[in-house]
């Protein structure tokens, strides 16, 4: 992997407001995905490939990541990102709706990586525990939304994504068979293991 642009790309992104995953979050993946050194990841949000990038350092030799965006010209992006990285052949990206490719997956992943729209976090959920191995992990981005999810916060434009954020947390928590871990790390992490 190319470090030199990962660090570029990671600037390009901070200067034009896109979201990425966050350094402090970041660190605390790494070292799950170290420990667990996955053949498979899947990820449910691209945008412009930085957390893909990142993760791919992490893989088996053999192993790849899926990563599902909607937005056309982030994977655009994205795919001239993982290319100027060196990881075109360990990364490969569906175009569309994560709601509609989800159901079409038939693989099985060691993790998921949730960081999408946060209204649908609860689908996302329902699809990642068909896809995920008998030892696989869960990892759900920005779950505290800004610290709403776990405040009285009410206001109409953020509601349903909180409302579903919430609904995640309860099922992931609630779930006999996922031992379920809320970190204030980043924007908020949840990382639900499956029991063995």
């Amino acid at each position: 992997m190319n470090k030199v642009e990962l660090e570029k790309i990671k600037q390009k992104a901070l200067e034009e407001n896109i979201p990425i995953i966050m350094d402090d979050t970041l660190e605390v993946i790494s070292k799950i995905l170290k420990e667990q050194s996955p053949l498979k990841i899947l990820e449910i949000g691209t945008a412009v490939g930085y957390s893909a990038i990142c993760f791919s350092e992490y893989l088996q030799p053999n192993g790849y990541i899926d990563t599902i965006e909607r937005d056309e010209c982030k994977v655009e992006e994205a795919k001239e990102n993982i290319k100027k990285a060196e990881v075109e052949e360990k990364i490969h990206i569906y175009q569309g709706d994560a709601v509609e490719i989800l159901p079409t997956l038939n693989d099985i992943y060691d993790i998921v990586f949730i960081d999408a729209a946060k209204g649908k976090y609860p689908f996302f959920l329902k699809e990642a525990l068909r896809c995920l191995n008998k030892t696989g992990i869960i990892i759900a981005d920005n779950i505290l939304y800004k610290g709403y999810v776990m405040s009285d916060y009410n206001k109409h434009k953020q509601r349903t994504a909180v409302r579903n954020l919430r609904e995640y947390i309860a099922e992931v928590t609630q779930n006999p068979n996922l031992e379920t871990k809320i970190l204030e790390v980043g924007d908020g992490l949840a990382i639900s293991k499956r029991k063995e």
